[in-house]
This record gives C-alpha cells, sequence and structure tokens, in this order.
C-alpha cells in the first residue's frame, strides 16, 4: 500500500498545487519512484488511499498498467491516518482472508530500499506484529527516535517516540489481522497502533536500513529542493523510474545558451538564446526558460515560463519561492520570476 492521503501543510504554496506525492523529482512525480521501487522487487498489486487533490495522483497513474502494475484507490472523504487509512483499505488488501503479509509505504519517500531482504527478515521474525523499517540517523529525537536492540539475530523495538538513535522511515510489514485490531476511524500506526501493543508486552521488529542507502522525504521545500540536486549528483536508485539526468532529445537548446551539468531538461523544453541552465538544475517538461536567463540550483516545473536570475528555487506555474539552504528559515519570494504558459 502506498499512503498518498496526506495534505502537504509544511510545504505552504508548493502543497496547495499539488498533493505530495505528485511533486516532480527531476521532472518525475514522486509517487512513480515507490511503484517503480515496488515493480522492480516484483510487488505489482498496490492499492493507494487518496484525499487532498487526488484526482492528480489517479490521473497520472490511471489503472497502472502503463508501469507494469495494477492499481486500485481507496477515496478518503475525511483524514483517516496512517493506520486507519489501511485498515479502511483493508479490503482490498485482503479480499479473501488470507492474511498475507504486505508492505506499506508512504507516498512521499523517495526510498531505495531492498525489499526482498525486508520481507525475507520479516519472515524471520516469527511472532513480531510487524517490522518497522529504521535507519540511524543523529537527529532521531526531531524526527521521532526508535530505540532499537538485537534480540537474538533479530533487531527489535524497545520504544517509539522516547529515546532511541533511530528514525521510522515511513515503511513497515505487517498482517491485516494486525491491522484490524486498530481503533476504527482516524488511527495513527504508530501512536495508536505499535506504540501502545509495545507498551502492553507485545513484540515489532525493525529492520535497520543500509547506511547508504538513498532516503528523501519531502515534507518541506527545503527537503524537496535537496532530493532533486541529490539525485542530480548521481544519487543511486537500484530501480529509478526513468532517466533523472541529461537533455531530452525533444528540447529546444538554443545554440547560444549554456548547459552547465549535471542537469535535468525534460520533453519539449526550451532553452532560448543566451540562457546559462546549472549546475543543478532541473527544467521541467513544457517549460520556457527566457533568453539570458541564468539557473542553477533550481527547479522548474512543467509548464512553467521562467526569466531573471534563480538560484536555490522551486519555479511553478503560479510563483516562485526562494529556499533557505539550511532549511531553517521561511521560503521567500524569488529574484527571478515564473508565469503559466
Amino acid at each position: 500500500m502506498l499512503l498518498c492521503a496526506g495534505h502537504g501543510t509544511r510545504l505552504g504554496p508548493l502543497g496547495q498545487q499539488l498533493p505530495k506525492p505528485m511533486l516532480p523529482v527531476c521532472d518525475v512525480a514522486i509517487v512513480r519512484y515507490g511503484i517503480a521501487l515496488l515493480c522492480g522487487y516484483g510487488i505489482r498489486d498496490i492499492v493507494i488511499n487518496l484525499h487532498h487533490k487526488g484526482e492528480f495522483i489517479e490521473r497520472e497513474l490511471g489503472d497502472g498498467s502503463a508501469l507494469g502494475a495494477r492499481i486500485r484507490y481507496v477515496h478518503e472523504d475525511v483524514i483517516m491516518g496512517t493506520g486507519g487509512g489501511i485498515k479502511n483499505a483493508l479490503e482490498l488488501l485482503d479480499p479473501d482472508r488470507m492474511d498475507e503479509p504486505f508492505v506499506s509505504l508512504n507516498g512521499k519517500l523517495i526510498f531505495d530500499i531492498d525489499l526482498s531482504s525486508l520481507l525475507q527478515a520479516h519472515r524471520a521474525a516469527a511472532g513480531a506484529l510487524g517490522m518497522m523499517v529504521v535507519r540511524q540517523v543523529p537527529d532521531a529525537l526531531s524526527w521521532g527516535a526508535v530505540d532499537v536492540a538485537l534480540d537474538g539475530d533479530v533487531p527489535r523495538v524497545r520504544d517509539i517516540l522516547g529515546r532511541g538513535e533511530y528514525m521510522f522511515c515511513g515503511v513497515h510489514v505487517t498482517r491485516p489481522s494486525v491491522v484490524r485490531q486498530l481503533p476504527d476511524g482516524e488511527a495513527c500506526m504508530i501512536r495508536q497502533g505499535y506504540l501502545p501493543w509495545l507498551q502492553s508486552g507485545h513484540r515489532v521488529a525493525a529492520f535497520v536500513a543500509k547506511e547508504r542507502a538513498y532516503f528523501a522525504e519531502h515534507s518541506t521545500p527545503a527537503r524537496y529542493l535537496q532530493s532533486n540536486i541529490d539525485l542530480l549528483g548521481g544519487a543511486g536508485l537500484s530501480y529509478p523510474p526513468g532517466p533523472l539526468t541529461g537533455i531530452h532529445a525533444s528540447a529546444d537548446i538554443h545554440p547560444s545558451a549554456s548547459i552547465r551539468p549535471p542537469v535535468r531538461i525534460a520533453s519539449r523544453a526550451t532553452v532560448q538564446r543566451d540562457a546559462v541552465v546549472g549546475p543543478d538544475a532541473v527544467v521541467g517538461r513544457d517549460a520556457v526558460i527566457e533568453a539570458n536567463a541564468r539557473v542553477q540550483g533550481t527547479v522548474i516545473w512543467p509548464g512553467t515560463r521562467a526569466h531573471g536570475e534563480l538560484s536555490q528555487c522551486i519555479v511553478t506555474p503560479h510563483g516562485a519561492i526562494e529556499v533557505d539552504a539550511t532549511g531553517a528559515g521561511p521560503a521567500l519570494e524569488c529574484r527571478g520570476q515564473a508565469g503559466i504558459l
């Protein structure tokens, strides 16, 4: 299951325009990265829950056949939460009451996780209610710390949202019979699920992601921009959803324009005379970089016209924001400009 029903509040104007899983990273919607990962490991039956601007996601993916997947949707009239959303989808996840384990991923993630190893580890963790994917980070408290210890050969979760050196990555494996224990209505898989179950003596296993496995979540403009730059720079993905760097054959680049890699210039994009694009620039499909523009460290959304000097910016058809490189400050209006084509 891909969880795609969130509001994207912390993204500000970006989240008002698109649901978080539809934000383009290197001109590919985030949700497509999750589907490419699942299909790469042979998981093709996918359920997606929708709420905020869900029609954008359904229109983008359809039934999934073009991506090698079989996608079904659950529409939530009200947000059900990370646990309630899964429980609300059990008729699709477990129609025959076979209680087979399934993988749940947050739809805002780009994560190069080895799903085969995850499922193998889950099978070895007999008796665990679920297996949470975690990674060791220096700022675990800011992510909701997870305390992990070895239980024989299997890491187990000892505490959540308290102390610990790990963060929960938004990916876990569990069974429908476990999810059915959640309260009805809106429920968090952590706060109303794994945490109280742990406190009552049940066992929850952990899967520690490889230290170098690429992981990005896109809840703020700074994280979103950095994800684009990281992938342009060659951050490795086992199953990318398509080309993430380079110039599409249908792009129109003026001979006097200067392209400074790494860049992604997508299909039917136009770079006009004497413009400079790059390094670390994404120009979305059908976008136009006007003459004499300077674009670096910036993402230009599809169908957008941009000019001026743009650095550390996200440019959308509804305007442009400048991103504080530290991620600490607010998004500000950019010096460059943008418009709808």
